[in-house]
């Protein structure tokens, strides 16, 4: 708890407060006391942390709660957008994978771990390729 307590003190700190208060609608002092976690009156609210975070971007406090509990805190990688044909070949073609991969599974009407985990692979693939037709309309 005490790492993700400072790194939101330090999220203030580093990201020009009295700028930062300003956006968040919140006085400065104020701001300074909440994120102070040497002040037993502080009170940090969700929503504070939400304002920290929307416009700093220090990804620092969500580091540090995701780290407490055993997490790491990756970006999600936006995929590239491509023309609309090609993202809806891409998604038939892996969707078809997957078709295949359930039928080999079942041809002797059971599914072991090996087909099971080749199932899945194909499931992730027909997830990206779907985020990458998602991007492709996004981008029309």
């Amino acid at each position: 708890m005490e790492d993700f307590l400072r790194a939101c003190q330090s999220a203030v700190l580093d990201n020009e407060a009295k700028t930062l208060a300003t956006k968040m609608g919140v006085a400065h002092v104020s701001l300074l006391q909440r994120a102070n976690p040497d002040n037993d009156a502080h009170h940090l609210t969700v929503e504070h942390l939400f304002g920290v975070l929307l416009h700093t971007g220090d990804m620092r406090p969500l580091m540090a709660l995701a780290d407490e509990f055993g997490f790491d805190l990756v970006q999600k990688v936006p995929p590239k957008a491509q023309t609309l044909t090609s993202s809806l070949a891409n998604v038939g073609k892996e969707v078809a994978e997957l078709t295949i991969a359930v039928h080999a599974a079942l041809e002797d009407n059971h599914v072991n771990s090996f087909e099971k985990s080749l199932i899945r692979q194909e499931i992730h693939h027909v997830r990206q390729s779907l985020d990458v037709m998602d991007a492709s309309i996004k981008a029309a």
